[in-house]
C-alpha cells in the first residue's frame, strides 16, 4: 500500500536526498561554530552556573 502510495509521487527520490542534506549541514554548521567560538566565550559560559554575583533580579 504505502510502496503503491510514494510511487505514485513525481521525483520522490529527491527527498531523502535534501533531508539528508539538511542533516549533514546542520551538523558541520554545529562544529564549525564549536571550533571557531572565541575561548574567553565558553570560559564565561561554563562559569556561569557557578557566578555567586546572580545578576538576574527574577530570582532573588
Amino acid at each position: 500500500m504505502y510502496k503503491e502510495i510514494l510511487r505514485s509521487i513525481e521525483n520522490v527520490e529527491i527527498y531523502p536526498i535534501i533531508s539528508l542534506l539538511i542533516f549533514v549541514l546542520f551538523f558541520v554548521g554545529v562544529f564549525i561554530w564549536v571550533v571557531f567560538t572565541p575561548q574567553d566565550h565558553i570560559k564565561h559560559m561554563e562559569n556561569l552556573p557557578l557566578d555567586e554575583n546572580d545578576s538576574n533580579p527574577r530570582l532573588s
